[in-house]
C-alpha cells in the first residue's frame, strides 16, 4: 500500500473508533510516534509498537472522549496528513473534569505498506 491508502485505512479505523486495530494492522513494529509534548508519565517521544499501544490506552483510560472526527488523509509522496478535532474531558491531573475542545494535526510517514513514524502538532501554549 502506499502513503495515500494507508491514510485512508488509518481515517476510516479512526472514524469507526478503532484506534488500536489501526495501531495493529497499519503501524510498523518499529514506530516512532513524537507528542508535541510529554511528561514524566508519558514522554513526548515513544518508540516501538508496544510503547505506542500503551500510550494509547493512556489516553483512552484517562480522558473522557466526548466527540472524536478525522478528516483526510491529505497525502504526499511517502507521508500523509490527518486533522484530528476532539471534545474531551480528561480524568486526572491539573485539567481533571474541564471539557475542552482541540485539533491537532498529525503527519505520518509510510515505508513498505506500514507507518513507520507519527508526529503530532497542536498547541501546547
Amino acid at each position: 500500500m502506499d502513503a495515500k491508502q494507508v491514510g485512508m485505512k488509518l481515517v476510516e479505523f479512526c472514524r469507526n473508533g478503532s484506534n488500536l486495530d489501526a495501531i495493529s494492522s497499519l503501524y510498523s513494529p518499529d514506530i516512532v510516534s513524537i507528542e508535541a509534548m510529554g511528561s514524566a508519565e508519558m514522554p513526548a517521544e515513544q518508540r516501538g509498537i508496544d510503547k505506542v499501544v500503551a500510550k494509547n490506552k493512556w489516553w483512552y483510560e484517562n480522558h473522557d472522549i466526548h466527540h472524536a472526527r478525522a478528516e483526510g488523509p491529505f497525502p504526499q509522496q511517502d507521508r500523509f496528513a490527518v486533522i484530528f478535532d476532539y471534545d474531551i474531558t480528561p480524568k486526572a491531573g491539573p485539567q481533571k473534569g474541564k471539557r475542552n475542545r482541540f485539533q491537532e494535526v498529525a503527519l505520518y510517514t509510510v515505508k513498505d505498506g506500514k507507518i513507520i513514524k507519527e508526529e503530532f502538532f497542536y498547541d501546547v501554549g
